[in-house]
This record gives C-alpha cells, structure tokens and sequence, in this order.
C-alpha cells in the first residue's frame, strides 16, 4: 500500500510540473489517503503486538 501511495506521489510531481492542476491536485489527495492508511494499519498491528506479547523469536 505504501507503493501505490509513492506512486501517486510521483504522478502528482510529474503532473504539477507540466501544469495539470485537477490531475496533480487528485493524485496528491489519493497519495495522501494511502498514506494514512498505511501509517493506521502499522500503528494498529504494532500495538496488537504489544498487548499479545508476540514476540519472534531469532533461531
């Protein structure tokens, strides 16, 4: 997920550089979504983590 968020990241770049505003403007806004989103779901598994105690164990 944080792939596509970079990905649209680089098409708001690459279209606010020749001047696309709608385009630059709406791949920023779904970057920025995906970003969150990412950033929520690690926030969450970390904690779950924690509260579980599951730790990895190294062999």
């Amino acid at each position: 997920m944080l792939r596509w968020a970079v990905i649209f990241l680089v098409i708001a770049i690459i279209a606010g550089i020749f001047g696309f505003g709608q385009v630059s403007a709406g791949a920023v806004s779904i970057a920025m979504m995906l970003f969150y989103v990412f950033l929520a779901i690690t926030v969450i598994l970390f904690l779950m983590s924690i509260i579980t105690g599951n730790r990895r164990s190294t062999p």
